[in-house]
């Protein structure tokens, strides 16, 4: 191509200056050229359908533009594949499944097919402390549904591997990435594997000979709940901001940006950051089942604070490990992020935004104050399953638009002096 492209160079060059100069210097003499002369309009037509072939058989496509859209909803279809593991996850978390699995194997553990099969995986489970303390009377049937709902947790992750694996190997041998995408693509292969890495450290924390005291529950740790829920927003918010980059440009403001717009987009920011921020200390509330204590609502127990609020010694532990301190923690942050919310959106209406900004904070607030709503009804219903699963994807739910909306801020920028 190159080769053509260079012989074809002086051809090109020269035509492209005799039909310039044809057109600009005949063109009023278009009637008489048709009349008196028309060979030589002919030749300046030819000569200009000469140059727009050579122009296009020359210039060669620029792949990463040409697989923009597939890259785009590759990327889509990994956040929305995550999107579904955290639920999974969370049903899984709710119906107390995750311990039912004691072993982990990096391709996949193989389904049990025979009913002596289904026996010996019982008897290893029987050896863990979630049977001998909790699960004494569980029967063979049981074990089976609690069983299912963790392998089908861990398959969909194993899924979520290919499904990100063989199209990134196909987009980059095609040379459909930038340098940016690539280091990107390597960071989310990277993230994918910590991901399943941390879930199994997570289950095996719950496995641990480390339960002895009379109150003590069979459970996983909260720091490592906490943990890989956080990798699991982390990666879906990098695939949905980078989806985004490829089918939902951001949108540019035209002429001289104000101050308080530049100021909104710190706001959109900092909201973002606070949602976030409260989906962790939710995953900690998870992790010490502290939404089955003071089940009521806005005080607790007809109170403001607790007086159980600092029962733990040192201070310092209450916040991660005392249920009480906990769901007081995350009422206070849902609290200040839904205002930070509605401040955001109150705001919004009063600032110069890019057009699709508007319709992004509206759907912050919106989602913002239904994701409150359920966490309340979660809270006064003793925490039922489809409730808590729902209150946990509306926190995802909500971080996505929250990352849309800074996504449409992008290219609001200070212009430089």
């Amino acid at each position: 191509m190159s080769l053509y492209l260079r012989l074809a160079s002086p051809l090109l060059r020269s035509a492209q200056s005799y039909s310039n100069f044809a057109l600009k210097n005949l063109s009023p003499c278009r009637s008489f050229l048709t009349g008196r002369s028309p060979s030589l309009l002919q030749n300046v037509q030819k000569t200009n359908a000469l140059r727009t072939a050579l122009t296009r058989y020359c210039t060669k496509p620029d792949p990463v533009e040409k697989g923009r859209k597939a890259v785009g909803y590759w990327l889509l279809g990994c956040s929305g594949m995550v999107f579904v593991a955290v639920v999974l996850g969370g049903v899984t978390r709710l119906t107390e499944s995750g311990l039912s699995m004691v072993t982990w194997k990096l391709l996949g553990e193989q389904m049990p097919r025979t009913q002596q099969e289904w026996q010996d995986e019982f008897e290893r489970y029987q050896q863990f402390p979630e049977f001998k303390i909790k699960n004494k009377d569980i029967t063979l049937s049981e074990f089976k549904m609690i069983w299912f709902m963790e392998y089908g947790h861990r398959m969909w992750g194993r899924l979520i591997g290919a499904f990100y694996a063989l199209p990134a190997a196909y987009f980059w041998s095609r040379g459909y990435f930038n340098r940016g995408m690539k280091i990107r693509t390597l960071a989310f292969g990277a993230l994918i594997g910590c991901q399943g890495l941390m879930g199994w450290y997570m289950v095996k924390s719950g496995l641990e000979d480390r339960f002895h005291q009379e109150s003590d529950v069979p459970r996983v740790s909260q720091y490592r709940l906490a943990s890989h829920l956080g990798f699991a927003f982390v990666l879906y918010s990098l695939f949905l901001w980078s989806a985004l980059d490829k089918l939902l440009p951001a949108q540019k403001l035209l002429g001289q940006i104000p101050a308080a717009t530049l100021k909104f987009k710190g706001l959109a920011h900092a909201t973002k950051a606070a949602v976030f921020i409260t989906a962790m200390s939710g995953a900690f509330v998870a992790g010490l089942d502290a939404g089955l204590i003071y089940n009521s609502f806005p005080k607790m127990a007809d109170r403001w604070i607790p007086s159980d609020i600092l029962a733990l010694s040192p201070t310092l532990r209450n916040f991660t490990e005392n249920p009480t301190t906990v769901q007081f923690d995350h009422r206070v942050l849902g609290t200040a992020t839904l205002t930070l919310i509605t401040g955001m959106f109150v705001l919004s209406r009063r600032r110069m935004l890019p057009p699709r900004a508007y319709t992004a904070a509206a759907a912050v607030a919106t989602v913002g104050w239904m994701q409150v709503l359920l966490g309340i009804t979660t809270l006064l219903t003793y925490v039922p399953v489809p409730l808590a699963a729902s209150h946990q994807s509306g926190s995802l739910l909500l971080l996505s638009m929250a990352i849309w909306l800074t996504h449409e801020m992008k290219l609001v920028r200070r212009l430089p002096k």
